[in-house]
């Protein structure tokens, strides 16, 4: 009766943490999931690559310092550089001081950057390995 049919594939995209509006945090901040900021960060905003984590940066947020993500929406102000594996939104609201790096990038008008935009290409990726072929001997063949 209460139990759900559906079901998560990404136990840690379904975890948000909010930062709230007035609330300062002087130190690096290390998250998995989700984490929306509206407050202001002192020090490094990290998530492990390719754990699909988003980073939302609210237009009242504020970051002094790197942000190292998979996935980031900024609409608020960056003081630092700013490092996103795979998608980086980057609304109206953005000012970014700071180099941005990043593999595709959506940028609204109105969104300031005062660095150097760096496209970041995909890794190759290392196919495998084909597997051993047993040759024929002539007498089977």
């Amino acid at each position: 009766m209460f139990s759900s049919n559906k079901k998560s594939s990404n136990v840690a995209a379904a975890a948000t943490s909010l930062i709230a509006k007035g609330t300062t945090v002087q130190g690096d901040v290390h998250f998995a999931g989700a984490l929306h900021l509206e407050g202001r960060i002192e020090g490094a905003v990290l998530a492990e690559p390719g754990s699909g984590a988003l980073f939302t940066l609210s237009e009242h947020g504020a970051v002094v310092g790197r942000i190292d993500v998979p996935n980031a929406v900024i609409n608020g102000e960056v003081r630092g550089d700013i490092h996103v594996g795979e998608r980086l939104e980057l609304a109206a609201g953005a000012r970014i001081e700071g180099d941005v790096h990043y593999r595709v990038l959506e940028m609204a008008a109105g969104a300031r950057v005062n660095g150097k935009m760096a496209h970041q290409p995909e890794p190759p990726r290392q196919l495998p390995r084909p597997e051993e072929v047993p040759s024929l001997s002539p007498a089977e063949a």
